[in-house]
């Protein structure tokens, strides 16, 4: 079951990838950043398209070697558990957050929540 979480956790991030990488202007406005360009784009198109594909493919490795599942799952617990305290604390600091990152602030807690379970029975 681990490895099914994982391999969705990591599909949906290179999904997101992808679509950061296609939509850079789309994306990063749905979220409330403006992109200036040429060092702006790339710096979005690297940091929110690159991380999320490396992610992705770290994520979906353990159905290739599945040896690798228990650093798998620390790896996401620690990046889902640091997604959910900076949002966290994020949101006490600032005002005026639209929709789109209270969806992402859910799914943080989503994978986070779904992480530690399934990190806590692989122990």
């Amino acid at each position: 079951m681990s490895r099914i979480f994982l391999a969705i956790v990591g599909a949906l991030y290179i999904l997101l990838a992808i679509w950061c990488m296609a939509q850079p202007e789309k994306t990063a406005g749905s979220i409330g950043l403006n992109l200036k360009p040429g060092s702006g784009q790339s710096e979005y198109f690297t940091v929110y398209g690159g991380m999320q594909l490396a992610l992705g493919l770290f994520f979906l490795w353990p159905l290739v070697r599945p040896e690798t599942l228990p650093m798998a799952l620390l790896i996401s617990l620690v990046f889902h558990g640091c997604l959910v305290l900076c949002r966290t604390i994020s949101f006490t600091l600032f005002s005026g957050v639209v929709n789109p990152t209270w969806y992402f602030a859910a799914s943080e807690w989503v994978l986070f929540l779904g992480t530690l379970a399934f990190w806590w029975k692989s122990r």
